[in-house]
């Protein structure tokens, strides 16, 4: 479990802090959306639920971030490193090598990986990943999504307990989004694997996440399911953010008594509202 209590943290020469106050429990198994407008302080979060802040990131660190009981703090970035695995925002910065292969190698190697397991898991993760096909291209060649299963596959091949992703979709068209989300979502429920993504996509987050995370000028303000945030469609709309069209026009048709079912978040869940409001 990730334990988050009371954080905050100002970075070095800056006036205000990125975060302030921030209580959050993500608990095992989860998959945990972030969002929020710029400065919202969401990579900031990311960066600390690895260590990565305030190990290598200085500044001014309150309160406390326990990965499975481990202060932050008190612990080095390394130790967390094979539990907590982070593909950044960048995602050309994250890459080390020139081949997809050696890409995956250089975590297996550079983490004590013993030897004779680093063969059968690159196979492993390049078939799980369904880029078998890759394994010998130049990372040059490949796609915005390949990039991104490959920097997921090298991750993954290191078997951590949690995945971390800041806007992993930035850059992508809506069908390499959705193929990058239905991955986690199987790594999720099959291995079990805890999901934070920091994304600005909020159709996306509310057809997967469980969880939703909003983040406001560094502070906590909202954290639930999707379906809970249609309680809060006013307050999303100030902050900048709109919910799914399809979750705003369920939630207006169950307030006037129109509808009795549940929030729409998909527009198939929509369609089948309809048919029934109208009954055809």
């Amino acid at each position: 479990m990730i334990s988050i209590k009371n954080f905050g943290f100002k970075y070095q020469n800056s006036k205000t802090e990125a975060i302030s106050g921030l209580n959050l429990e993500i608990a095992d198994g989860d998959f945990v959306g972030i969002t929020g407008t710029s400065g919202a302080g969401k990579t900031t979060l990311t960066f600390a639920l690895n260590g990565i802040i305030p190990q290598k990131i200085k500044g001014d660190f309150y309160g406390e971030i326990l990965i499975d009981g481990k202060d932050t703090v008190e612990h080095e970035a390394e130790e967390f490193a094979l539990s907590v695995g982070e593909v950044f925002q960048d995602i050309d910065s994250q890459m080390v090598a020139s081949i997809v292969e050696d890409e995956i190698l250089f975590g297996l190697e550079n983490f004590g990986i013993p030897h004779e397991e680093i063969g059968a898991r690159l196979k492993k993760v390049l078939k799980e990943l369904g880029i078998e096909d890759l394994r010998e291209r130049e990372i040059s060649s490949l796609s915005g999504g390949q990039k991104q299963k490959v920097a997921i596959a090298s991750i993954l091949a290191l078997e951590p307990k949690y995945i971390i992703l800041d806007e992993p979709t930035g850059e992508l068209d809506p069908e390499s989004s959705r193929d990058i989300f239905d991955l986690l979502t199987k790594l999720n429920r099959e291995k079990g694997i805890t999901v934070v993504i920091v994304e600005q996509k909020i159709m996306l987050l509310c057809e997967y996440v469980k969880h939703l995370v909003v983040l406001n000028k560094g502070k906590l303000e909202f954290f639930g399911t999707p379906n809970d945030m249609v309680s809060k469609i006013d307050t999303f709309k100030d902050l900048g953010i709109n919910i799914p069209r399809v979750a705003e026009l369920s939630s207006r048709l169950i307030a006037a008594g129109i509808y009795s079912g549940e929030v729409t978040l998909t527009v198939d869940e929509a369609e089948k509202m309809v048919r029934e409001v109208l009954r055809i």
